[in-house]
């Protein structure tokens, strides 16, 4: 590809922009290939782009550092872009003009875009009003997740048709919402209907000409968010979105479940002896296979359903730096060196395999964690912004790719300088299996199915002498139990001696839970009149909540059963154990006793920091 910024400056280009309308001539657009030419050929690769610099979004970029970024992602071979809003701020349209400048000068300039949708629901983002006494959002307060938000949601839909409209050489795909089903999202997600809505109605403006006919449309979400997981999200809906769009956009991270979910992660013991090197290679895969496993779960549940149409990646990722949950006290998963390997296995499958992977991202972005610069979402991507070329791209950097391009007026340079053994000495070394956190509570009944009534006594969660099944008066859980540590904002492990940890990170609220890993909660009915037992101690300054969960926050039937412990409470603690009996009855908040999924659930509305609570001997007694 003839580089455009080598002989011609930004500013003519910029000049030639604005002196004409640039208009689609009938050889343009017929030279210009088809969505299903584009999507799944490796010679279109793909990946997110975001070109903020600033603490906010608000702070745009010109025309003219887009024009740079285009240059730099065709350098990298790059064909395939994807957006995430249209009318709430200009990136999208800015990297459409500098598409068809750097096209308007040279013929042989090729990038095309998936143009993201930004979808949320109704009082998106509002501070609810909750009536703890009735148990529910005061009024017309608290996001509506099955209404969207109508002014908005129009907004980026029309901004949408009209930018593929005038450029129907570029934009190749609309994607309604980004992971806006996934019902993590607590402030903005909406049901299927609401994405239905949206792409049954670009659906037929294409039918009746209004929109480029070529245009695919998808939405772009969370593997489960597809079907692939939970069966909470496996509903009708779902499948008559799923019959709706053009292809099924879907989203994985290992590198987040690395911390939340690890099963996945960490060294296995035969390979402790190995080389540094082959020792994160090895891991590597399996995050790979991971991230293949969660593809391949959409892929059977649209079949399962005799839905048979294109499923690409629409997202994933790796960050290179972290402070928490992924950092040196974490997780360990955060540099480049891991970076590289992730993308590079990846890239080979998804290329052999036929799969569009939207790699995220190109550049780092800061207004991501505006307020913690060392935080993981500020470093996912594959150019810092101080123009360092991650270790990803060295090599590319040896091959002349980058040479007289800049970004911002500056050159691309390598990070660490070039020294792959600085490189080398900052990558964090795998956690060993042997001595990972324990996430997950095996010790269970067997001969009890989740959602039949417990019968016994007794009700052991965890406890260092009690043995439940022996006399046919306690029982252990009817499954396993994850440790969950809720959106990073706490770690949650169990101690070898049976005792559960938690540590409070340094956010404004935090939680976790030992969460029942079943489709069905636990019936503990018979415990209506009983207690929650168990031993306490910790950081005498915690102001926490304790007790369990029933029902499901994506089905929206969840209930707290908490008791409230800390200075000025009932239950204060210190550095000693303290033994607690909450009286079921007492902290029952209205709740379904017939289905508990969180059976131990800590949660706090103040500030973490430098904390922890310890807690043993976990028993539920009718």
């Amino acid at each position: 590809m003839r580089r455009i910024m080598k002989w011609l400056s930004v500013a003519l280009i910029i000049q030639v922009l604005v002196g004409c309308d640039l208009p689609q001539s009938a050889e343009q657009l017929r030279s210009s290939p088809s969505p299903a030419a584009i999507f799944g050929d490796p010679k279109y690769r793909a990946i997110s782009y975001g070109g903020y610099r600033g603490l906010t979004r608000d702070e745009a970029p010109t025309l003219e550092q887009v024009i740079e970024d285009m240059e730099i992602l065709a350098a990298m071979g790059i064909k395939l872009l994807r957006t995430y809003n249209t009318s709430q701020y200009p990136l999208a349209e800015l990297t459409l003009e500098a598409i068809s400048a750097l096209k308007a000068q040279d013929p042989d300039f090729e990038m095309y875009v998936m143009l993201g949708v930004w979808i949320e629901a109704r009082n998106a983002w509002a501070e609810g009003v909750w009536d703890a006494e009735n148990n529910r959002w005061v009024g017309d307060t608290a996001p509506d997740h099955t209404l969207g938000n109508i002014e908005n949601n129009t907004r980026e839909i029309e901004t949408a048709i009209r930018l593929a409209n005038s450029h129907p050489d570029i934009v190749k795909a609309i994607a309604v919402g980004n992971e806006a089903m996934v019902q993590w999202a607590t402030q903005y997600f909406v049901y299927p209907p609401v994405i239905s809505k949206w792409v049954n109605y670009l659906q037929n403006l294409k039918a009746t000409g209004k929109l480029t006919p070529e245009v695919w449309i998808t939405s772009s979400d969370n593997y489960e968010s597809w079907g692939g997981g939970n069966t909470v999200y496996q509903t009708q809906e779902l499948v008559d979105l799923m019959h709706a769009v053009d292809f099924i956009s879907v989203h994985t991270y290992p590198f987040h479940d690395s911390f939340y979910n690890s099963e996945f992660w960490g060294v296995l013991p035969e390979e402790e002896a190995l080389d540094p090197q082959l020792m994160a290679a090895a891991v590597m895969h399996r995050a790979v296979d991971y991230a293949k496993s969660q593809y391949n779960a959409v892929v059977e549940y649209a079949s399962s359903l005799g839905i048979e149409k294109p499923i690409h990646i629409g997202e994933t990722g790796w960050a290179t730096t972290d402070a928490t949950a992924y950092g040196i006290n974490g997780s360990k998963a955060a540099d480049e060196y891991k970076q590289k390997l992730f993308h590079e296995y990846l890239r080979e499958w998804t290329d052999s395999a036929g799969i569009s992977l939207f790699y995220f991202e190109a550049f780092d972005e800061r207004w991501k964690q505006a307020a913690d610069p060392q935080g993981s979402e500020n470093h996912f991507g594959l150019i810092g912004l101080d123009n360092t070329l991650k270790f990803t791209l060295w090599d590319a950097a040896d091959a002349g790719v980058f040479d007289g391009l800049t970004r911002d007026g500056k050159p691309l340079v390598k990070s660490f300088s070039g020294d792959v053994n600085a490189l080398m000495a900052s990558a964090l070394l795998p956690p060993f299996k042997s001595q990972m956190a324990v996430r997950r509570i095996t010790t269970r009944n067997e001969m009890r199915e989740p959602g039949e009534t417990v019968t016994e006594q007794l009700y052991v969660v965890t406890h260092q002498t009690l043995s439940a099944l022996e006399d046919g008066q306690a029982s252990y859980p009817s499954a396993p139990l994850k440790l969950i540590p809720w959106e990073g904002t706490a770690n949650i492990e169990l101690l070898a001696d049976g005792t559960v940890m938690v540590q409070p990170r340094g956010g404004d609220w935090w939680g976790a839970s030992l969460e029942l890993d079943a489709d069905l909660g636990e019936d503990l009915s018979q415990f209506a009149g009983g207690t929650l037992r168990f031993e306490i101690k910790g950081s005498a300054s915690a102001v926490f909540s304790v007790g369990f969960q029933t029902g499901s926050y994506l089905r929206g039937d969840q209930v707290n059963n908490f008791g409230t412990f800390g200075p000025g409470t009932a239950y204060e603690i210190n550095d000693t154990w303290t033994s607690v009996a909450l009286s079921i009855e007492d902290i029952n908040g209205g709740t379904d006793l017939t289905d508990v999924t969180n059976i131990i659930a800590f949660l706090s509305q103040n500030k973490g920091g430098e904390q922890k609570i310890l807690v043993r001997n976990i028993v539920f007694s009718q």
